[in-house]
């Protein structure tokens, strides 16, 4: 070993004090690792019992972890420990050519003809659902929950092909129970508790989509569900049955959660900014259109540049962790194998060496003026990178711009003066209060 390569050793901390750290990282994972780096470093390793942590900083470490070129790291092993045993073999939980073969067959699901007839089936469900959020000229509403209702209701009907109803509401419980249970603080499944209710959940979704494969196959349906249960790839390969109810859990859990979470995020920043809530007003009436149809997205720039600032300030995954198959070197540090290596989106998003003034919400920091997030190409990761780059990425920004010109074209909203989100960051970003507006129609 060179000289200059030095044995990455655990950081020092009694009992307690690794308690505190351990539970900042959950509570507080900006401040959590400002405060590693600042003390110990781009590398920082820690013991907590018979587990190794290893905390890597920096747009560099973000390009390591993500590119991973050496295949040295895994993203299996980590997130099985995390949320394998409610949602096993997704997408993100696959590694190497196992997961090359998966995404090539799920592409089919992502693609422009598959893209314009979700926006095609979401568009009325999306209008008719927001124009309802009140009866009155002025009204309360607590953002978080409502989003999140309405994106599994989106949900249901895009990736499942369901109309509301009694089994949609069935399948719609089942999975709110499943992603509940998806990271409990108590990880027994002993009868009662949370991962229990999970597992019982996500046992009666997969005997409940088992038995319509043959169906769906079958049939012409453009749900996603459909779509999986026809794919192939170039040599002519299908998912299994199997293969097909785990990933249509998960592209459900993915969608869902990171969805709410962002147009949760863009809605606080428009309370607190209505010059830009104005500006966003004006770009919807631009359209010309009362309904939004697929060519208009690309001319929502200003949202665009909203929907990425409220991604840097509040990426829904503040951490991306994986676990190390081999040693590797890091900026002059060997980080050992068998480690939890986690990079931080969050620590990076708010680097004063990649950003102006981060704390503050500046959407114009993204315009072709500016291009901050072109400082570094791993400086601006909320969608994760390389080969687990986010799949659906793209069907994510149209469903955020749909929910938003319906919103902007029904109402005004609003926070309290001197209200601040208060924020919990992990396992996904949300408010702890599911963010209270005041809604006034238009």
């Amino acid at each position: 070993m060179p000289d200059s390569i030095q044995e990455l050793t655990p950081i020092k901390s009694g009992f307690f004090e690794t308690l505190r750290l351990m539970k900042k990282s959950y509570n507080n994972p900006l401040e959590h690792s400002q405060y590693l780096q600042e003390n110990h470093g781009n590398a920082v390793m820690q013991k907590v019992g018979k587990f190794t942590f290893v905390h890597l900083f920096g747009a560099d470490a973000n390009r390591l972890a993500l590119l991973n070129q050496d295949q040295i790291l895994s993203n299996k092993k980590a997130w099985d420990r995390i949320i394998g045993r409610i949602f096993p073999n997704g997408l993100m939980l696959r590694d190497g050519s196992d997961h090359r073969y998966h995404r090539r067959i799920m592409q089919a699901g992502f693609k422009n003809k598959a893209m314009k007839v979700y926006l095609d089936s979401m568009a009325k469900q999306a209008h008719d659902s927001i124009a309802e959020w009140t009866s009155s000229n002025k009204q309360q509403l607590l953002v978080y929950p409502t989003f999140k209702s309405l994106t599994l209701e989106l949900a249901a009907t895009i990736f499942l092909g369901m109309e509301l109803g009694d089994d949609a509401k069935k399948i719609s419980r089942a999975f709110e129970t499943t992603v509940a249970a998806s990271m409990p603080k108590i990880p027994l499944a002993i009868p009662g508790t949370i991962l229990w209710k999970g597992i019982k959940a996500r046992n009666f979704m997969c005997d409940f989509f088992l038995a319509q494969i043959e169906a769906k196959r079958a049939g012409n349906g453009n749900d996603m569900f459909s779509i999986l249960c026809r794919a192939k790839d170039e040599d002519g390969n299908q998912y299994t049955d199997q293969e097909i109810v785990d990933h249509i859990i998960f592209l459900m859990m993915a969608a869902h959660d990171t969805t709410t979470s962002t147009l949760t995020s863009m809605t606080y920043a428009l309370a607190k900014n209505p010059v830009w809530q104005d500006r966003l007003y004006e770009e919807v009436q631009s359209l010309g259109v009362d309904s939004l149809d697929y060519d208009s997205l690309d001319k929502m720039i200003e949202t665009d540049l909203v929907m990425k600032e409220a991604l840097r300030m509040y990426p829904p995954l503040s951490t991306l962790p994986k676990y190390s198959l081999k040693a590797f070197e890091f900026e002059g540090f060997t980080i050992p194998a068998d480690s939890m290596v986690v990079t931080y989106p969050i620590h990076t998003h708010y680097m004063e060496s990649y950003w102006d003034e981060p704390t503050v919400f500046d959407p114009l920091r993204f315009s072709e003026d500016r291009a901050e997030q072109k400082r570094h190409p791993y400086c601006w990761v909320p969608f994760s990178g390389g080969a687990h780059m986010c799949i659906g990425l793209h069907f994510a920004s149209m469903q955020i711009k749909l929910v938003l010109f319906e919103m902007l074209k029904h109402y005004r909203w609003s926070v309290a003066d001197g209200y601040e989100m208060p924020v919990q960051q992990s396992p996904i970003s949300k408010p702890k209060d599911d963010l209270p507006i005041v809604l006034e129609k238009r």
